[in-house]
């Protein structure tokens, strides 16, 4: 931190981190003033461009003692403002509190003073955070991706990164955006999630937990799907985590967000394109490339195009426990989709052999929710077990039935398990897995 810069003010550093908090800046009585000053002092640095501790004395000297003049400030209230400039010169602006909660796990600006985070699985307005202007959106944004060779302007109005801390960014300015620039950050988990935070969480049940462990182990092609932010990439991580030790396992990611505790693990990301428009790498060209990488085991964060075809060549042709994600509604909308993709890969290739290419390619498809309560639950297993007419069939193996919502809004249900002992149970004792015996005996 600039030590003139705090002399200037005489401001104690540890009471400014403090004032910070909200409950602060609702004690302060002229909440306009502050609100102003801050604007024109922002504005001021978007105008000069202030990015360095270079020239922060000098704008601090002519700048900040311009603004404030004639202003009968408390120390509180000086500091709150030296945060706030703080957090514009060596931070990102209004954001830098919220990317600094490790509650927080997504951030969305819709505007300039339209901001919503999602906490504890909840989504909600933040009323404590602004931007001055749609101008100030965009600064932040090139601050963000400037550092990792990126830009974003009216030549490039959209830009989706990863940041240095893993977190994924995704910003989208006028004209394409008809709301002003959009910004949206899902921020990267430090601490991921297991089995056992699933069980505890109520995710899924301990007989769903050692059914999938199995399948895992008899290296069943497992499909996740679901709705966005249902959790289908942290259920991949923990999904992953039951790979044998010895495997070589290459993972396939537009954003790398897997981070499995295996020995050898080759991790693999797209590229989009420089500025010269060329260079992008693609799923499908990693998807193609992974095949001669001799790989146990090949996970893609997420299929949502051209690749699945390769996906699924990949799946039949000997690369067993193969595992990747979907965006989709139910385990019957999944394999439409899928099918869908491999005829936008333009291949001449009949419908009923596409469905039979998919039957014999996957065996688990697991569906995982997230409820209006915020909670994330896996609500169907299911296999594919054939086809008949020209018609792939499913039955499912677990579920979850939801029966009501408690006036707090807490969803309550429970877990059911079909009386059905599934095929793919055969395949599981055959590679001499026993742990699940006792489930379906």
């Amino acid at each position: 931190m600039n030590k003139k810069f705090t002399d200037e003010f005489d401001i104690d550093i540890e009471e400014a981190t403090v004032t910070t908090e909200m409950n602060d800046y609702d004690a302060f009585p002229d909440k306009v003033l502050l609100e102003k000053l801050r604007n024109e002092i922002i504005q001021s640095l978007i105008d000069n461009n202030i990015q360095s501790h270079e020239s922060m004395d000098d704008f601090i000297k002519v700048q900040i003692d311009k603004i404030i003049e004639g202003y009968d400030l408390s120390s509180s209230e000086r500091n709150y403002i030296y945060n706030l400039i703080d957090n514009e010169v060596n931070g990102y602006g209004p954001l830098t509190e919220l990317l600094k909660d490790k509650n927080i796990t997504e951030i969305m600006v819709n505007g300039k003073d339209e901001i919503y985070i999602e906490l504890d699985g909840h989504i909600r307005r933040d009323n404590t955070t602004s931007f001055v202007n749609d101008e100030h959106i965009v600064r932040v944004v090139q601050k963000l991706v400037q550092p990792l060779g990126r830009t974003i302007d009216i030549a490039h109005p959209m830009v989706d990164a990863r940041l240095d801390d893993g977190s994924r960014l995704n910003a989208v300015l006028p004209p394409l955006s008809l709301n002003g620039p959009v910004l949206t950050i899902r921020k990267f988990k430090r601490e991921l999630a297991n089995i056992d935070d699933f069980l505890r969480t109520g995710t899924l049940t301990p007989y769903m937990a050692r059914f999938l462990e199995a399948c895992v182990h008899a290296k069943l092609n497992i499909l996740i799907v679901g709705g966005t932010g249902a959790g289908k990439t942290t259920l991949l991580n923990v999904l992953s985590a039951f790979c044998y030790p010895d495997e070589r396992i290459i993972t396939i990611e537009d954003a790398a967000e897997l981070r499995l505790k295996q020995d050898h693990v080759i991790s693999l990301e797209t590229r989009t394109n420089n500025y010269e428009g060329t260079g992008m790498v693609t799923v499908r060209d990693l998807v193609i490339n992974s095949l001669r990488m001799r790989p146990d085991r090949i996970i893609v964060g997420e299929v949502r195009g051209k690749e699945a075809f390769d996906m699924l060549q990949a799946m039949n042709t000997g690369h067993d426990g193969s595992m990747t994600t979907m965006h989709a509604n139910s385990p019957v909308d999944a394999l439409n989709r899928l099918e869908t993709m491999v005829l936008m890969n333009g291949v001449e290739i009949p419908v009923a052999a596409i469905r039979e290419y998919i039957e014999n390619a996957i065996d688990i498809i697991v569906q995982v929710r997230r409820f209006s309560d915020g909670r994330r639950r896996v609500t169907s297993i299911t296999e594919v077990t054939g086809s008949r007419d020209g018609e792939i069939i499913q039955r499912e193996i677990f579920k979850f039935k939801q029966n009501g919502v408690l006036p707090n809004g807490e969803v309550i249900g429970e877990f059911l398990m079909h009386n059905y002992v599934p095929k793919v149970y055969e395949k599981i004792k055959a590679r001499g897995i026993s742990e699940i015996d006792d489930i379906f005996n």
